[in-house]
């Protein structure tokens, strides 16, 4: 596995090695031994997700707050996303920025998203399939989100009509949030 570090603090690309032959491919996508000793990162992931969705479909930008809040390790296993993240985190130099990464099946990357942050993804092919696991499990009165389109992000989705949820159409904007995330 590579691991490849951003400019954001603990936001990490991850790059399997995949083993092909004649009869197809093999990886590990995940080994929390391994990952823990690569990263210096002591998490455990307490429950994996998964959603299927069709092409231009945005869910984001989620998170949940302390005392509840997530790390993620996301992938896709079928089709393509462009993963999108806003750094919550007021002590970071990085705070109110964003980072975003294609991520595919072929491509096989994993993104690994530190607690502080929030995530979404637009969908680039149809039945497209976005796993992820999360260091903590899902709490519906800690849950948030920001609106995917507000202008102080300047986030460039690269799609003129996507379909979102009405949970996402009436998240709030950055000018409301008040982070509880150091």
């Amino acid at each position: 596995m590579i691991i490849k570090r951003t400019e954001f603090r603990d936001l990490l690309i991850l790059e399997p090695a995949v083993f092909s032959d004649n009869r197809g491919s093999f990886f590990e996508s995940f080994n929390e031994a391994r990952f823990r000793i690569e990263t210096g990162l002591n998490i455990s992931f307490v429950q994996d997700n998964e959603s299927t969705s069709s092409k231009n479909v945005i869910r984001g930008m989620h998170f949940q707050v302390p005392p509840k809040g997530q790390a993620k390790l996301v992938r896709v296993v079928k089709g393509a996303v462009l993963d999108v993240v806003i750094d919550l985190r007021k002590t970071e130099p990085t705070f109110g920025q964003h980072f975003k990464i294609e991520l595919t099946a072929e491509n096989k990357r994993q993104l690994y998203v530190p607690e502080g942050f929030a995530h979404g993804f637009l969908v680039l092919e149809d039945q497209t399939v976005f796993s992820y696991k999360c260091s903590n499990y899902y709490s519906k009165e800690l849950e948030s989100s920001l609106r995917w389109n507000d202008p102080a992000f300047a986030i460039e989705w690269g799609t003129e009509k996507p379909i979102l949820s009405d949970r996402d159409n009436e998240a709030i904007l950055w000018s409301e949030f008040q982070s509880p995330f150091f």
